[in-house]
């Protein structure tokens, strides 16, 4: 197995049957949007891959409880509470939006979720020692990370010190040595959120916390660092120099996923394009499209949604499920022996791609091209074989955590009175009228299909 790495640049074999991954979780300020769910979904693919491949593996995924822009968030809507029990409301109901969703995505959930204010006391400790090693100074603002004394300062990014852009995604304080630099330890304003320390009432920078909970809960077992692409500079190359710095041990592999546009454009509340994980859900019922439209690009690429690629994967969806739903209504004692040497080399040529950086769109591939064969076994009336298929594309389904099971349909009154009428037109022989009857409920987007256990009714793709 290999993947890229970000911090060297090539592909690396990952040889450790024990891997640790810690992966940068949400800031809960706002509902999660499909951006989220991109990275949610690349990451729970790659622990699911690993531990088909019989890796055994810690998932660690933080929660930033106290930010700036949770602080700004209870600004602007306070309420009738103190600022601190404002943030802190926001803080839990955002959260919870988030748990939601991802059980709706059908995400496997993380070993261990820490928060940052949970971590208060472990931040604190972890600052101390920087402080004592000479990689930390104080301000009237707090405390800052001394940059210029880390050598390696730049590596994942790719940038020398020098040829970072002052004021790019940096905090501007003239109290600090260098624009660089960059906060430990906030002095707190009035009536915001705030713990003892060393340094006065305040609160942790934002990735002081990453550094702090990646080598406590996974301490010499760092194998796997992961997050979005725009989080290589400046947060993941602080959290290299502040880890290393203190002497402990950072990770082996950085791993980055591309980040998602909307018709082109950053998705944006003010350009009317912020899509939710409950509106994708509200729109097109199957958040398994979602799952597969993501697929089809490599999660280290950068990938467009258009409500088009999303009507097209649909369409691919629909061609699994008219399989499936073949081979489990297939007529008894069409039944022959079964064929599996096509099968397992599709399958094999599934692993493969898995294998080389988790390239999905080959997977992807090579599970269409299980369906075309198992509908070929179909029409060949080689039952047994097409339900061998279908065994291994259930497998290869579960790797990507694509249910096959088909969203309910639900049904308005009218459309159960029309279904009702139709079966009472065939029971006389009024086939007329029944064909009209389907056809009408065609134009509606349901797909009616007559099968021996009665009428199945589907969503038009």
């Amino acid at each position: 197995m290999k993947i890229y790495n970000s911090l060297t640049k090539t592909k690396n074999e990952i040889k450790e049957k024990k891997i640790g991954i810690y992966v940068c979780g949400p800031t809960v300020y706002d509902e999660p949007h499909i951006g989220h769910a991109r990275s949610a979904y690349a990451f729970d693919i790659i622990v699911r891959y690993l531990l088909f491949k019989g890796r055994k593996v810690r998932f660690v995924r933080n929660v930033t409880d106290i930010d700036d822009k949770i602080i700004d968030r209870a600004r602007i809507d306070p309420g009738a509470k103190a600022l601190k029990d404002r943030v802190k409301e926001i803080a839990t109901i955002y959260l919870k939006r988030y748990h939601e969703d991802m059980d709706l995505l059908g995400l496997r959930g993380p070993d261990a979720e820490p928060k940052a204010t949970e971590t208060i006391p472990d931040i604190i400790k972890f600052i101390k020692i920087l402080m004592r090693k000479g990689f930390g100074y104080r301000t009237p603002g707090g405390v800052y990370f001394d940059v210029r004394k880390f050598k390696d300062y730049g590596r994942l990014s790719g940038q020398s010190p020098d040829q970072m852009e002052e004021g790019s995604r940096v905090t501007v304080d003239k109290n600090k040595k260098d624009p660089l630099d960059f906060a430990l330890w906030k002095s707190s304003k009035e009536d915001e959120p705030s713990w003892p320390s060393p340094w006065g009432e305040g609160r942790p920078g934002w990735h002081i916390e990453c550094s702090v909970m990646s080598t406590k809960f996974l301490k010499t077992n760092f194998i796997v660092h992961g997050g979005g692409l725009d989080l290589i500079f400046p947060h993941h190359e602080n959290e290299i120099a502040q880890t290393v710095c203190a002497g402990k041990k950072s990770a082996k592999y950085w791993i980055h996923n591309g980040l998602l546009t909307i018709n082109g454009q950053k998705m944006s509340k003010s350009l009317g394009n912020f899509i939710t994980i409950g509106d994708f859900r509200d729109t097109y019922k199957d958040l398994n499209l979602l799952k597969l439209f993501f697929l089809s690009s490599h999660y280290r690429h950068p990938v467009d949604y258009t409500s088009e690629k999303i009507e097209e994967v649909a369409r691919a969806k629909e061609r699994i499920n008219i399989f499936l739903r073949g081979v489990d209504v297939a007529e008894e004692g069409e039944h022959g022996i079964r064929d599996t040497k096509d099968t397992q080399m599709i399958r094999d040529r599934f692993v493969s791609a898995m294998d080389d950086d988790f390239n999905t769109p080959e997977a992807l591939a090579a599970v269409f091209e299980l369906v075309n064969l198992g509908n070929v076994y179909m029409s060949e009336k080689k039952v047994e074989s097409a339900k061998g298929v279908k065994d291994a594309l259930l497998e290869l389904l579960d790797i990507f955590g694509v249910s096959a099971k088909e969203p309910e349909l639900e049904l308005e009154e009218d459309d159960k009175k029309l279904m009702k009428e139709r079966d009472d037109a065939r029971s006389r022989g009024d086939f007329d009228k029944a064909d009209k009857i389907r056809a009408d409920l065609l134009e509606k987007g349901i797909i009616l299909e007559d099968t021996k256990t009665g009428t199945k009714y589907r969503r038009k793709a």
